[in-house]
């Protein structure tokens, strides 16, 4: 038919072939299937109710029976395009041989975890990992924590157990086994290290525990332990003296219990106040006034396992820093507040129950202060914070840094975050023609719904826009420096011995932070082995959100009860936690402001409890050192603290239910703390009994 055609065109004007040809040409694209030419058809969408991963002539495959075209899939928590073809679909990446975990969610929202690789002939491995061994690295760390009360190797074997899960579970091959005990330091460590706010913390911590050897053993720290001891006139005043320098020396517990304990110990015993009760003292307000001061040895840490819980929440806003979810979170702190209440109700009442009536009574009457001396067995760490001998005790070497390290740190906050503020306005178009922190306070009306916001948004939208991190850097680095110059200036010791003491500050700060790289490794296997959301999904129509803060209070409290610390528990829940807390409210359709309520009030509670288990275990280091240091016997202040620390923990409790039943909020939370002090008077005029004065 074409050879003929073109004969017969061969007998037409030129003119006329031009427009045949045209017309020919035009024919030819618009029925191109007749001359065998198929056009490219636009792939259609399907929706794919049901999927599995298997393998297809030695390939790893999507297989939906009948699909054909492009489909939608969430593969580890992200939307990916799929195109199948005749019920077959590849893999959207590349399978190598360590291969990879695949975390797969149908439309029924059923997750389900594989761990694809290659072998070594071309073909490919499909493991199915149930997810619910997604919690085993955390639940190996706390179970080996309380079996063998050792906090660093069992975090080690819980990262270790996770590397060996999301490495595939070669159980058959000693390679891989092998490669996942090296993966706990070469990746999961190493990953955690290469983090620049992992790293601040970490230097922040060292450079603050620098700062407290060197203000403790400058004399400065007793300095103002014996500055403020001239208040002490009564046994009630000798006791509020000792409460007011705990809740005074904030920054430290260790700093707090040895220099507060060694100090005031000559004190009490002159007005007869039993050694039970200067422990108590001692230990209940270190702990306490540590984890809710915005400046202390504590903050690094705190920060750093709440930015590891929070990443790992779906439509949590991105805005708040975890040093504004930390200060968002300090009114549901109760156990902390309560204690430090709860001690002051004791010395205005001067009533007392228990063992600790016993103790102060034998005292009074007999002078005896304590049944016998406490055991050295923590002398070295008690010795390494007491002044150098020879020093003199001036309260300014230690004030000055300290008040510096609070000062740089506020200014921090409000540098970068007025900073951080003008970057915003400048985004909008809105910003000021001069960039001073005036300029841009009077401009945050435009970042905001209100063109008149007051000051205490203006101050929370300033705070949470921060860079805490460059803050506490920042203020840490200004504290040593000025309690190094101080030193020199006071001739109490040289730059070697200065230079020393440092490093010695640095060496007590070393356990915690080693605790502190392994949590952040713990983290890191449970967000590959998608620990939260396996919890979440099956959890979240299980819990009631309002019973959570007391659940996770009771789990917390035994946790550190066993373990005798309250870092590692905070380690070890926080990443679990968080995200429960997140899932269950949101599964509960919560409002946002009510989410975000519990969110903060399970944050507070997991430090709130790791508290008190910490207050209540025998085997907890601020409780030895707290009996050290007071000169003590060590079970004889357990036994005589332990009932006042649970009576404060049960009002915690029932305070933290209340605060989630009523929406949470800093007024809320504010009443809530009043009627608990209330509950906590009326308990010691109910049961404790009167304090002869001797």
């Amino acid at each position: 038919m074409v050879p003929a055609l073109t004969k017969h065109c061969q007998r037409i004007p030129s003119t006329m072939k031009n427009r045949l040809l045209l017309l020919f040409l035009s024919a030819c694209c618009i029925t191109a299937p007749v001359w065998g030419q198929v056009p490219e058809e636009e792939t259609s969408r399907i929706d794919i109710q049901s999927y599995t991963l298997s393998i297809e002539n030695g390939r790893a495959v999507f297989s939906s029976p009948g699909a054909h075209g492009m489909a939608d899939m969430e593969i580890n928590g992200e939307a990916r395009e799929v195109e199948f073809s005749n019920g077959i679909a590849p893999l959207p990446d590349p399978v190598t041989a360590r291969g990879a975990l695949l975390l797969l969610s149908d439309p029924q929202g059923h997750l389900s975890l594989h761990h694809v690789s290659a072998r070594s002939n071309g073909s490919h491995r499909v493991r199915n990992i149930p997810l619910w061994l997604s919690i085993l690295p955390p639940l190996v760390a706390i179970l080996l924590a309380l079996v063998f009360r050792e906090v660093i190797v069992s975090l080690f074997a819980g990262v270790w157990t996770g590397a060996f899960i999301a490495g595939g579970l070669r159980i058959e091959s000693p390679y891989y086994f092998l490669m996942s005990f090296w993966e706990v330091v070469q990746k999961f460590v190493i990953a955690a290290l290469n983090d620049s706010g992992h790293l601040s913390i970490i230097v922040f911590s060292l450079l603050i525990g620098g700062m407290v050897a060197l203000i403790s053993r400058n004399g400065g720290m007793a300095g103002i332990v014996q500055s403020l001891s001239r208040l002490a006139r009564s046994p009630r005043s000798a006791q509020f003296t000792t409460w007011l320098l705990g809740v005074a020396i904030f920054f430290d517990d260790y700093a707090n219990t040895l220099i507060v304990g060694n100090t005031m110990r000559p004190v009490t015993d002159k007005f007869r106040i039993s050694r039970e009760k200067l422990a108590y003292l001692v230990d209940s307000t270190a702990a306490p006034i540590a984890s809710v001061a915005f400046i202390t040895t504590w903050i690094g840490a705190q920060l750093g396992y709440i930015d590891s819980g929070i990443k790992v929440l779906d439509g949590f806003d991105s805005g708040m820093t975890a040093y504004s979810i930390f200060l968002s979170a300090l009114p549901y702190s109760f156990y902390a507040f309560f204690t430090l209440i709860f001690m002051l109700l004791v010395i205005y009442m001067r009533r007392d129950f228990g063992p600790m009536y016993h103790a102060e009574v034998r005292t009074r009457t007999t002078g005896v202060a304590a049944r016998q001396p406490a055991t050295a067995s923590a002398a070295h760490e008690a010795e390494a914070m007491m002044p150098v001998e020879g020093a003199v005790l001036r309260w300014y070497n230690a004030f000055i840094p300290v008040v510096l390290v609070v000062l740089v740190t506020i200014f921090g906050l409000l540098d970068t975050g007025l900073q951080s503020c003008y970057d915003q306005l400048a985004e909008i178009g809105a910003a000021p023609a001069v960039q001073s922190w005036g300029a841009i306070w009077q401009s945050l009306g435009a970042l905001t719904e209100t063109t008149q916001p007051g000051f205490v948004l203006k101050l929370g939208m300033v705070i949470g826009s921060a860079d805490s991190y460059v803050a506490l850097l920042w203020a840490s680095l200004s504290g040593i420096t000025a309690a190094l110059l101080l030193t020199l200036r006071s001739r109490v010791m040289n730059i070697g011995d200065s230079v020393n003491t440092i490093l010695t500050g640095f060496k007590t700060m070393l356990p915690a932070l080693m605790i502190l790289t392994l949590a952040w490794s713990l983290a890191a296997v449970t967000e590959q082995l998608h620990t939260a959301s396996f919890l979440t999904t099956a959890l979240k129509d299980s819990i009631n959100p309002y019973l959570l803060p007391a659940l996770i209070f009771v789990l917390a409290a035994g946790i550190s009860f066993s373990t005798g610390s309250s870092w590692s528990t905070m380690a070890i829940l926080y990443p679990i936690a968080i995200p429960i807390a997140w899932a269950v409210g949101k599964s509960a359709g919560m409002d946002p402001a009510h989410l975000n309520a519990i969110l903060f009030n399970v944050i507070a509670v997991v430090l709130s409890a790791s508290v008190l288990g910490d207050h209540c275990s025998p085997i907890s280091d601020t409780t030895i050192l707290s009996s050290l240091a007071s000169d003590c016997p060590h079970i004889d202040h357990v036994r005589t603290q332990m009932p006042y620390a649970l009576v404060t923990g049960v009002v915690s409790i029932v305070a933290g239910t209340a605060a989630a039943l009523l929406g949470g909020g800093i007024g809320v939370c504010l009443l809530l703390l009043l009627a608990g002090a209330a509950l906590l008077y009326l308990f010691l005029l109910r049961f404790g009994k009167r304090v002869p004065e001797g």
